[in-house]
């Protein structure tokens, strides 16, 4: 699966903290920090739902579509920080979820299935070599 690009984890992150929207309140959330006008956030929504990212979740009193987030928040970030650190960083080695302690997006429990997710490519690595890099 392909990771999220930036402005698509920044709708992410809206929808993770703050559950369903629309894309009106996603854009009035995110887009003028952005620079985006309206029609970029409906645009990026819409690339996402294509990906299976978002989904549609109900209508709004106007008729509006809520949209939801599909992907897991910690599943997606731990994801992005493996790719990171192995392979813009080239670090080897366990990689320590507590270096994300202070985000706002994860609570303690998050940071341990990180911790898990992070690592757990580097455990099954060593599994399969028998400890041998």
């Amino acid at each position: 699966m392909s990771k999220p690009n930036s402005s698509e984890l920044v709708i992410l992150k809206q929808l993770w903290a703050k559950g369903r929207q629309t894309a009106r309140e996603i854009h009035e959330a995110v887009g003028p920090e952005q620079g985006w006008q309206l029609s970029t956030t409906r645009t990026v929504i819409n690339r996402m739902e294509g990906k299976g990212w978002v989904k549609r979740d109900g209508e709004a009193p106007d008729n509006a579509a809520f949209y939801a987030a599909v992907l897991d928040r910690v599943e997606t970030l731990g994801g992005l920080v493996r790719q990171l650190a192995r392979q813009v960083l080239d670090l080897k080695g366990p990689l320590p979820a507590s270096l994300f302690a202070d985000s706002p997006h994860l609570s303690a429990e998050e940071l341990d299935e990180l911790d898990a997710i992070i690592n757990a490519a580097e455990e099954r690595a060593d599994d399969n070599t028998g400890g041998k890099s």
